[in-house]
């Protein structure tokens, strides 16, 4: 962490040296327009790298922030501070409708879309009468502060990036949230994050919207420092060379977006400077080199060369500054023997066929309830049944004594039941602390905006104590700072388990946590399952392991092709001749 700090002060005594000693003036205006493409650049970082969503389309919303602060000032005679509210707002509004058009597409749709409106909007410049058309609105004001004229060298660029290093700070800082867990576990799907309770198309809107504002910003800039706007740089082409300056310099990392802007605005220009003279012939050249080069970074450098810093100063531990925290509250638990959960008659069909069949069992407090059957029962459809991720065709789940059917896996989640998975859903590079404290997102409140001005600290070394207390629940205490994707499987199943406690349940739903373990590991699980049902927890455990299953289970229901065989206790089931039929087959 000390690196690191240097490493921030030692850019910002860069960026002030820049700023007073003697460098010519066509350096300071290159820098100036680094500036600007690295803020675009910061908002592609939590759109691309951290949320996962490609978009082609940034470069039309700083057209937006550029266009809206021309006319503005051209026609009404706004300062220009007072036009920065006006374009962030308009700015706000149009992303927000896009992103609710938009959000909902995945795979290749949602790029598709991006390129689809910023052309839209680069047509819609450069053809509206007001806005000059293709010429352009020119004669813009300049920027001044408190009657001192910033012009466009050094007193632009003390500007530009004073904006600059202060939204890569408060990106970093979002980072290292609440807010920003739930952030970085949208790029491995929804379901997981839901699961924790994480209302993720509300946090795509949000990150969404932070990328469009933070690229209208740039836009506002960029008019004021130019002094004339016309469609040109909004287009398609630039929104495409944004995203490569964030992917060569490291799109999953905020300082990436800055190095990737240097690097790919220096490499331009003297490209057109030294290809001419190897070649003989001048021409666009320069494009064919970008292209080899991107293809290149792609191949062996895809994290961006960034990676090279992350790997030579690599993250230390965590300072534990949460010892001293207070206790997160805690929801009221059932009393011992009272049901948790009963389910009646559910019923599932996936068009003509009939998945689960009018399963009926319940819960109480304190009981480990094992769903048994061979491949294809329906275990997993009712375990999902269940805890919401699909919905019920019939019948009814009552979960401490009110409905849940028809609630959505986040809203149940939030009533106090939690799971893991059947294949285990992770982040693999946030650490097994940052992965346990995303299931306690339902018990903080502080939201983006707190993060991003560090006003969170409180709450988050609550959640971040919890999240130590439920891995040393488990015994995994000696892994707190360890990246989760080097993790073995058997203690990823314990982290996953350690995660849904950190959401205080009342119930515990665990889906196969016992497939890929080793003997070892299979008697480590056993007895957190029983230190658990020790201290009250009502689990339901579906599970392929029958000597896990009878080992630890107080009750089990055993299914055969969606519907009901037999249920109770293990030694009745074990002994039970349809339960061995079911799974061993019968002679005839």
């Amino acid at each position: 962490m000390q690196a690191r700090r240097y490493a921030i002060w030692a850019l910002l005594l860069v960026l002030l040296l820049v700023a007073v000693l003697p460098l010519p003036d066509f350096w300071i205006t290159q820098l100036n327009y680094i500036g600007l493409y690295s803020l675009v650049c910061l908002g592609l970082v939590l759109l691309t790298g951290v949320a996962g969503l490609t978009s082609f389309g940034q470069a039309a919303f700083v057209g937006i922030g550029a266009y809206g602060t021309a006319w503005l000032t051209l026609n009404t005679g706004l300062s220009p501070w007072l036009t920065l509210p006006i374009c962030l707002g308009l700015t706000a509004i149009c992303a927000l409708l896009l992103a609710l058009l938009t959000l909902r597409m995945s795979g290749h749709y949602l790029p598709l879309a991006t390129i689809a409106w910023g052309l839209s909007l680069y047509y819609l410049m450069g053809n509206i009468d007001a806005l000059g058309k293709y010429d352009g609105l020119m004669g813009i004001r300049g920027l001044s502060l408190f009657g001192w004229d910033i012009g466009q060298g050094r007193g632009f660029f003390a500007l530009s990036w004073a904006l600059v290093v202060l939204v890569a700070l408060a990106l970093v800082h979002l980072l290292d949230s609440r807010a920003g867990r739930a952030m970085r576990s949208l790029r491995n799907g929804t379901l997981m994050a839901e699961a924790m309770g994480v209302p993720t198309l509300r946090y795509k809107i949000i990150i969404f919207l932070i990328a469009a504002l933070l690229a209208a910003l740039s836009g506002w800039l960029f008019a004021h420092f130019q002094r004339t706007v016309n469609p040109s740089p909004f287009g398609l082409k630039m929104g495409i060379e944004y995203l490569f300056m964030t992917v060569v310099g490291g799109v999953g990392y905020v300082w990436g977006a800055l190095t990737g802007a240097l690097l790919t605005k220096l490499l331009e220009d003297q490209l057109q400077v030294l290809l001419p003279r190897l070649i003989g012939t001048s021409g666009s050249f320069e494009v064919i080199v970008f292209g080899i080069v991107l293809v290149l970074m792609l191949k062996y450098l895809p994290d961006g060369l960034w990676s090279f810093v992350e790997k030579r100063l690599p993250r230390p531990p965590r300072k534990v500054d949460w010892a001293g925290a207070a206790a997160l509250p805690e929801r009221s638990k059932p009393a011992h023997g009272e049901c948790v959960l009963e389910v009646q008659a559910i019923r599932k069909k996936f068009g003509g066929l009939l998945a689960v069949n009018d399963i009926s069992f319940r819960i109480d407090a304190g009981q480990i309830v094992g769903l048994i059957g061979p491949n294809g029962a329906g275990k997993s459809t009712t375990f999902n049944l269940i805890s919401g991720v699909l919905a019920l065709t019939a019948g009814d789940v009552l979960f401490r004594g009110q409905s849940i059917a028809g609630l959505r896996s986040r809203a149940i989640a939030a009533r106090g039941m939690s799971r893991t998975f059947q294949h285990v859903k992770m982040i693999p590079d946030m650490t097994v602390l940052e992965n346990v404290a995303l299931g306690a997102h339902l018990r903080g409140r502080k939201g983006v905006l707190a993060a991003m001005a560090r006003l969170n600290r409180s709450e988050e070394q609550q959640l971040l104590r919890e999240a130590q207390r439920q891995l040393e629940r488990i015994g995994m205490g000696a892994h707190l700072h360890e990246l989760a994707g080097n993790l073995a499987m058997g203690p990823q199943r314990l982290m996953e388990i350690a995660r849904a406690l950190c959401s205080d349940p009342a119930l515990l739903l665990l889906d196969e946590p016992a497939a890929g373990l080793r003997h070892q590991e299979k008697k480590a699980l056993a007895d957190v399952l029983r230190q658990l049902r020790a201290q009250g927890m009502s689990i339901l455990l579906v599970e392929h392991d029958m000597s896990l299953v009878m080992d630890v289970c107080d009750h089990l229901v055993v299914m055969e092709f969606g519907t009901l065989l037999t249920e109770g206790h293990p030694a009745q089931v074990r002994q039970s001749p349809l339960v061995r039929a079911a799974y061993l087959g019968t002679e005839h």
